[in-house]
């Protein structure tokens, strides 16, 4: 009879079972949520979410100047702060809160740095409909902290991160929110009917609660959640007496009317 009910389907990923990397001789090193398609056999895509990694460097490092087309990627500061250069001539430095967007189009180059003593940031890749950003010109942009909306509700900060009311403006369907869990509190999460949800954990500890049927997924630092929507359910996020919890959430349609690059 539970099995009938099962309207969300959840998989848990400790950071161990992730894919990992480094750059500048080991300055900056990735656990990659989601890899490359050869880092990460078992999760195929999860619609026009193709890539995530968080990269941590203590002093400066350097990723080399490198090409991209098509793709959107954003680099989102967790802490300290990211330099960037294109071939566009763009220079900028974004500090913790804030992100730098690349819509690549026909093709640009970019570099990265970390700045200061400690450097904390996410980089995504969003897989648009490639056939089409492919002939748009290249764009680049940046986003301080300030720019986002923040809202607070019972203990529960939430900010937008990409989505209705954030500056950013993607050609992908996505949305991403930041999110800080008070001790022992709660927050109330609808997913639609064919629809994933991304759940990386920053720092803390907390439970997942199937609303349907009362189960209970532990979470923990750098675990990573995927969750597909059967049919429409209800999540509950809560965090443990003795621990602030903060997550990012990216949740996106589980298929695109498109062909995504992974599966050509």
């Amino acid at each position: 009879m539970i099995q009938d009910k099962v309207f969300l389907d959840f998989k848990i990923y400790p950071p161990e079972a992730q894919a990992v990397g480094q750059f500048d001789g080991g300055r900056i090193t990735e656990i990659k949520p989601l890899g490359f398609p050869h880092e990460s056999p078992t999760i195929s895509n999860l619609g026009p979410l193709f890539y995530w990694a968080w990269a941590t460097a203590k002093g400066y490092g350097k990723i080399a100047l490198h090409p991209h087309q098509a793709f959107e990627i954003m680099s989102y500061a967790l802490e300290g702060e990211i330099g960037h250069y294109d071939s566009l001539g763009n220079r900028s430095r974004v500090q913790a809160g804030g992100a730098q967007v690349i819509q690549a189009g026909s093709g640009i180059s970019h570099e990265e740095e970390t700045m200061g003593e400690f450097t904390d940031f996410f980089q995504i890749w969003f897989d648009p409909d490639t056939q089409k950003t492919i002939h748009n010109n290249p764009t680049y942009n940046e986003f301080k902290s300030d720019d986002f909306l923040i809202e607070y509700q019972d203990g529960v900060s939430l900010k937008t991160v990409l989505g209705k009311e954030s500056p950013i403006d993607l050609e992908s369907e996505v949305i991403m929110k930041d999110i800080s869990i008070e001790k022992d509190r709660q927050f109330q999460y609808s997913l639609n009917q064919n629809r994933t949800l991304a759940v990386v954990i920053i720092f803390g500890t907390g439970i997942l609660f199937d609303q349907q049927t009362g189960a209970k997924h532990h979470i923990h630092k750098q675990d990573f959640a995927v969750i597909h929507a059967k049919q429409r359910g209800d999540i509950s996020i809560q965090a443990d007496s003795n621990s602030l919890l903060r997550m990012a959430i990216i949740e996106v349609p589980a298929q695109v009317d498109y062909p995504l690059y992974r599966n050509r």
